[in-house]
């Protein structure tokens, strides 16, 4: 069973989603409402997923999601938002979250994303995630540390980093390389190790910032 961790500052909004999760197999070991008492939450009890609200009390859930990052806690971060396009929601990537939700997500595509996290996805719909990344990266010049790091990728390497930044799942990414499912985790993996980053969506960011994949393209 995906166990759960909703971190919220509303009450209702907790609750609410309490009831959605566990209607449809999901088990909230856990609920907060500040990001500080997210962090104590998530840290004894280690969920498969946090559902992280932005704007929270004592502890906003961008600094609650790199105390999270930097303890090296497995649980995945998705972040929840009223808008799709946040300059909040960007800096909540950057820190390490795997996507974000919309909290007018439906209930059944609020699972199936928790779903898609935990099997090793993170949530990169073109239409959503990929918009916001271009959004905040199209005008600031490439720096000087993504291309160094960049160089280390083999070129198939870089293919699947490429494919990745268009929002492919790994399934797709096989499809398109004509290579086994295993294959691409493995490149994957091996991509992130490289860029030092922790998830796919800041793998991404580098993609953008280095100009690997430009906004639009």
């Amino acid at each position: 069973m995906t166990t759960v961790v909703v971190a919220d500052d509303q009450e209702l909004v907790r609750s609410g989603l309490q009831l959605v999760l566990e209607a449809r197999g999901c088990e909230v070991v856990g609920t907060a409402g500040d990001g500080r008492e997210a962090v104590d939450v998530v840290r004894r009890t280690t969920p498969d997923v946090v559902l992280m609200d932005i704007r929270m009390p004592v502890l906003d859930g961008i600094a609650a999601t790199r105390e999270l990052v930097a303890a090296e806690v497995p649980s995945k971060v998705l972040v929840l938002t009223t808008y799709d396009l946040d300059r909040y929601v960007y800096e909540a990537l950057e820190a390490g979250a795997v996507g974000f939700l919309l909290k007018a997500t439906p209930p059944d595509r609020l699972v199936e994303g928790i779903r898609t996290v935990c099997a090793g996805e993170s949530l990169l719909a073109p239409n959503l995630t990929r918009r916001l990344i271009e959004e905040y990266l199209r005008h600031p010049p490439p720096s000087d540390d993504p291309p160094q790091r960049l160089g280390e990728l083999t070129e198939r390497e870089r293919q699947v980093l490429v494919l990745m930044a268009h929002g492919l799942s790994n399934d797709d990414i096989a499809a398109e390389l004509v290579v086994a499912q295993a294959t691409v985790k493995t490149h994957v993996n091996r991509v992130l190790a490289k860029l030092g980053v922790t998830t796919r969506v800041q793998a991404v960011v580098t993609a953008y910032e280095c100009g690997l994949v430009r906004p639009g393209g």
